[in-house]
């Protein structure tokens, strides 16, 4: 499996699956979430409370994924996962990781061949980026991905991007 990190908006990249990061409402958010929801049209936000009408009464729980439709992104598939929030005293790096992980497993179980990940926790939720960039490039590197071929860490800014260059490299 290949593994790559870009500088870019995760809303264009032409892959089979865009990761959001998401809330545990699925409702839409800020940052990525937002962007996400924005380029995907409104039809996502309906897909979104229908996952909140049937599965997820009680919202996404932290480290878990659902997936709906892309609609209006280049992505067929978006696959939300809520990240750890330090500032609520989430701080259990297995619950980071398992974001990575339970994202991964929906890819494979949709037949998607490339995925593209925001750096999950890194923004308001608190997380250092270079502790992000070391568990998700373990975690990637870890998963079987069976079908996947290409993973893209997509990150908003160069310095983001050369931290998560450099966890690739340490892990090479």
């Amino acid at each position: 499996m290949e593994m790559k990190a870009v500088t870019g908006d995760i809303t264009r990249r032409s892959v089979d699956a865009v990761v959001n990061a998401a809330n545990s409402s699925l409702l839409g958010g800020g940052g990525v979430d937002g962007a996400i929801h924005r380029a995907a049209g409104p039809e996502l936000l309906e897909a979104c409370r229908a996952l909140r009408a049937g599965d997820y009464r009680d919202g996404l729980a932290v480290g878990q994924a659902a997936v709906t439709e892309g609609f209006a992104l280049p992505a067929r598939w978006v696959i939300h996962t809520v990240g750890p929030n330090r500032h609520a005293g989430q701080t259990d790096p297995r619950l980071l990781a398992a974001a990575f992980r339970n994202s991964l497993d929906a890819a494979v179980s949709l037949g998607a061949a490339s995925v593209a990940f925001p750096a999950i926790s890194a923004g308001v939720y608190g997380w250092d980026a270079g502790t992000v960039a070391e568990i998700a490039v373990q975690t990637v590197r870890n998963h079987p991905g069976t079908g996947i071929d290409t993973v893209e860490f997509v990150l908003f800014n160069e310095a983001m991007t050369r931290i998560f260059s450099s966890a690739l490299a340490a892990a090479d």
